[in-house]
């Protein structure tokens, strides 16, 4: 993890008041490895937990992550939450608990844990974990409950003091209505809204938002009328919570009907939502589909929605308390099982137009969708569990004896679950996600044992998780049923990957001869099925298989692998095809050759951020360059594919015994030829580059100056000054820890940094580094 690293979101309002809140919550957190920010729904605790990491983030110098558990409905889910935020992917057989551990080990960074309340229990056991195994790592936790594990300090988070309630109130009502001010005729109207409203900042914001159509008097008028009402009825619920209730309530009521459809209607997504999604999920009795988009305009007006830029398109989401409100209303209206069935329609169309149209163009695009719908995927696969909704029955109807039982055990939502597990295969073998992939289609064949053709093809989705996983033993069992029920329902297309994948496991195995007569196999079938733009995968391990045997026909199968991927405009699988041409150039002993494979199989990678994939190139170049002589960037460049394999949780010995070999005697060559010390130095140079983006960029940089003599950097564009800056960049150092070493203000440092890109030629700080690395300085000397 690079200094500087993170994922805070920016903020995209001003932030108003708690600056001795904020004071106080850094105080805590210089005494306190673990801090809870408590207190109602409402209160501001993720905006306040937000604002106080963001103004400490310079004391921790592997950076602030955000791990947000608002959308996630399973406690088992939170470590993969976490792991998936940090960057650590769900990948290989190791449990994704210790990867994570191992990640933060040595790392001096700050968590901040976000909306625990649901997932109370498994968020004390992740920071327990996470706090004992890095001793430098602290967690800033909010919850309504506290964690309750040992060494927790605890912050009650305040309502907002009534000078800062009206300042919020002022600052977002001018952003709804820009001519409002706070002046002498409406400033004891304000005070008594903000009172009325307890100083909560969620009430207060959405409040604002109707000063475009109410006047402060009105608005307060209508607001205690709902207040009284809802207090009467439950006289047991703390103030605060009646108070937020009632402001939902009323906020609401003020919608008109339809707005009222379609906020019950959208609380049905989990953790966002595209407008395409609104439009196909969300139409229906009082909705038109044309009028989706002005309907989730008016949410947005009001505070119901937000609005998130991600990437080119815009995403919606809302808030959890608000989406709960919505479902609760969706479950009063009957419309509950209805939704939840064009929820999963929707996301199984989704699923199952990516994985048709996998092998041709649009493939980054698809991946990072599948990616950003992640949690949407996992709600509807959950839908149907019919396992765990017949055990949410019984309890329910123990409690609840008129409770009859829902549709979402129907053994038909379990099947249409099954077909969506099968169809995100992609998914959970290039998007990094293994470990929910295995359990899902586990669950879901056990509960679906019909011999149908979904389950056929969600067997070899399973045996192909497994396979990644080095699980051979199990993806053997799956593929024979798999082979079984294709035979029997004579599904050739099948029948056809089935032989692929028994390939593959004999690849894993060690036998390549046996592995080129099974994809050769596959080959033949899925051509003659029409299926010539699949074959691609299959020839890519079919070239492996020959390279590993010294067959002079890699090269041309590998050739032929990329042909298929250009003619059919696919990229990742073309990214493998050039790492298998290059792993031949380089048994074939032709390192030029295998470095422009290489190479141009890395720069594919950039697009696509596969762990799998950029760990195999990184590792391929590594053994390259060692071949070529540089042994200290060979073992750099080693470095950073040990992180990338420890990340994922594997090696590449997990690809078969022959890999193991390899590897085996590059690092005897290295250590021989560099000593012990230099070969562990340099390795834990090139492990600070331990995300997919990183690693292949940082190689791709390496590689472009590989054999470039030393003297090539007496030549350089730089001053003096900037090689001192690009130096500690090498170094791993923030712009501001340039400054503090070199005494230099940090403008200054921003001005040096940008000078150095412009010369070099680079747009980051990463190849700025792997360029001084390259041109044979160690790290921090200065020429």
């Amino acid at each position: 993890m690079a200094s500087g690293a993170g994922n805070l979101p920016a903020a995209l309002t001003t932030f108003i008041g708690r600056r001795r809140d904020i004071s106080e919550i850094r105080r805590l957190l210089g005494a306190a490895r673990l801090l809870t920010l408590t207190g109602p729904g409402g209160i501001g605790k993720t905006r306040l937990a937000l604002e106080a990491a963001a103004v400490a983030g310079d004391t921790f110098p592997d950076g602030v992550w955000l791990v947000d558990l608002a959308p996630v409905l399973d406690p088992k889910a939170v470590v993969g939450a976490a792991a998936a935020a940090l960057g650590v992917r769900d990948v290989g057989s190791r449990p994704v608990v210790e990867k994570l551990a191992a990640h933060l080990s040595r790392r001096h960074a700050l968590i901040v844990l976000d909306n625990c309340e649901h997932v109370v229990d498994a968020s004390a056991e992740l920071a327990q974990m996470l706090l004992s195994a890095a001793p430098q790592l602290r967690i800033l936790a909010t919850s309504r409950r506290t964690l309750r594990i040992v060494g927790e300090y605890v912050f009650d988070v305040p309502a907002l003091s009534l000078n800062e309630a009206m300042d919020l109130l002022a600052a977002r009502a001018a952003a709804v209505q820009p001519e409002f001010r706070l002046r002498d005729t409406n400033r004891d109207g304000a005070a008594r809204l903000c009172a009325a409203l307890d100083g909560l900042p969620l009430a207060i914001e959405l409040a604002a938002s109707r000063l475009r159509t109410l006047t402060i008097g009105q608005l307060t008028d209508r607001l205690e009328d709902r207040f009284a009402l809802l207090t009467s009825g439950n006289r047991t619920a703390r103030p605060r919570h009646r108070t937020l209730r009632a402001l939902i309530e009323w906020s609401y009521e003020l919608c008109s009907p339809a707005q009222r459809i379609l906020w019950n209607r959208l609380s049905v997504f989990v953790g966002g939502f595209s407008l395409e999604a609104a439009e196909n999920v969300c139409p229906g009795e009082g909705i038109a589909r044309p009028d989706v988009l002005d309907l989730l305009d008016a949410l947005i007006a009001q505070s119901v929605v937000l609005a998130v830029e991600h990437g080119d398109v815009v995403r919606y989401r809302m808030l959890e308390t608000i989406r709960e409100y919505g479902m609760r209303r969706l479950t009063e209206s009957g419309e509950e099982p209805v939704l939840r069935r064009r929820h999963c329609a929707y996301f199984l169309a989704l699923a199952k137009r990516t994985a048709d149209g996998w092998y041709g163009p649009g493939q980054e695009a698809a991946l990072a969708r599948l990616r950003t719908e992640h949690d949407n995927f996992l709600a509807a696969l959950k839908r149907g569990d019919a396992r765990s909704d017949a055990r949410a029955d019984a309890r329910a109807s123990a409690q609840d004896p008129d409770r009859t039982q829902t549709a979402a055990s129907d053994p038909g939502d379990a099947r249409t679950a099954l077909a969506l597990a099968e169809a995100l295969s992609i998914h959970w073998c290039a998007g990094g996600a293994l470990g929910d992939g295995r359990r899902w289609l586990g669950r879901l064949l056990a509960t679906s044992p019909e011999p149908t053709r979904t389950r056929a093809t969600a067997l070899v989705a399973a045996a192909w998780v497994a396979l990644l996983q080095g699980d051979l033993e199990v993806a053997d069992q799956w593929l024979d049923e798999a082979g079984t029920l294709s035979d029997q329902l004579d599904d050739q297309r099948t029948r056809a990957l089935v032989m692929g994948f028994r390939g593959m496991s004999a690849l894993f195995r060690g036998s390549p001869e046996a592995a080129v007569a099974m994809c050769e196999q596959a080959v033949d079938r899925l051509d003659a099925l029409n299926e010539t733009r699949a074959t691609v995968f299959w020839l890519f391990l079919l070239a492996v298989a020959k390279a590993q045997l010294r067959d002079p026909g890699a090269a041309q199968t590998g050739t032929q692998a990329v042909a298929v991927a250009e003619a059919h405009g696919e990229w990742l699988c073309r990214a493998y095809a050039l790492w298998a041409l290059g792993f031949d150039a380089w048994l074939r002993g032709d390192n030029d050759a295998a470095v422009r494979s290489t190479r141009a199989g890395l720069e594919i990678q950039q697009r696509f951020n596969d762990p799998i994939g950029s760990a195999m190139l990184v590792g391929l170049l590594a053994w390259i360059t060692g071949s070529c002589g540089d042994h200290r960037m060979a073992a750099r460049l080693q470095g950073a594919t040990r992180s990338l394999w420890r990340v994922i949780g594997t090696s590449i010995g997990a690809f078969g015994p022959h890999m193991s070999e390899f590897q085996a005697h590059f690092e005897k060559e290295t250590v021989e030829a560099l000593g012990p010390t230099a070969f562990e130095k340099a390795i834990t140079e090139g492990g600070q580059y331990d995300s997919p983006a990183c690693a292949v960029e940082w190689a791709l940089a390496a590689s472009a100056d590989a054999g470039r003599s030393a003297s090539a950097a007496h030549s350089c564009p730089l001053t003096p000054r900037e090689k001192e800056v690009a130096a500690l960049v090498a170094e791993g150092m923030s712009n501001r820890q340039i400054a503090s070493a070199l005494g230099l203000s940090p403008r200054t440092v921003d001005r040096h940094i940008e000078h150095i890109l412009a010369k070099l030629g680079f747009r980051s700080r990463a190849r700025v580094a792997a360029w001084w690395v390259a041109h044979n300085h160690p790290s921090g000397t200065i020429p």
